[in-house]
């Protein structure tokens, strides 16, 4: 029986973010570094809030974007250092994040003094064939929901490939 090939699930990416100011921004930049081996962007504002004291092209965060092979290898390190436990309210369609509080949690990180103590966010972004029509620049088009990757896709991915327990 032929299986049909536009419902295989793909990992497309995994981003990494942090979010900080001044001093803070600059050790998570360099932490964001050492966990990746990939190349850092900083995110600015774009809004003006004074009561948060925030303005137009403000450093507030950094994040940095893996795909492929290095992708797979990195998301079970992550895993690891949350026990390869995610929770169910953690899975939206096409997507899951989880934080990690401190990185020293993540297997073969050693304390680094000149970041100290700090965490991030995780997102595992996943897609299936086609989806490239909704992103194209020409010729663009919607794609039907059930083109999604929904919760429990993703839940059955993670538990098989990753051995990941959903709480």
């Amino acid at each position: 029986m032929k299986t049909n090939t536009m419902k295989n699930i793909k990992m497309e990416k995994i981003i990494l973010s942090a979010g900080a100011v001044g001093d803070q921004l600059d050790k998570a930049y360099k932490l964001l570094g050492r966990v990746s081996g990939e190349k850092i962007v900083k995110t600015m504002t774009t809004k003006r809030i004074p009561t948060w004291g925030v303005r137009p092209k403000l450093e507030v965060g950094c994040k940095v974007t893996v795909r492929g092979k290095k992708a797979e290898k990195l998301l079970k390190r992550l895993l690891a250092a949350v026990d390869n436990v995610i929770k169910e309210k953690q899975i939206a369609n096409n997507h899951f994040s989880f934080g990690i509080k401190e990185y020293i949690e993540i297997p073969d990180m050693e304390y680094q003094r000149d970041i100290g103590v700090m965490g991030f966010n995780t997102t595992v972004d996943f897609a299936r064939p086609g989806v490239r029509v909704k992103r194209r620049r020409m010729k663009k088009n919607g794609i039907p929901k059930r083109q999604e990757v929904s919760v429990e896709e993703i839940k059955t991915f993670m538990q098989d490939k990753y051995g990941v327990k959903v709480i």
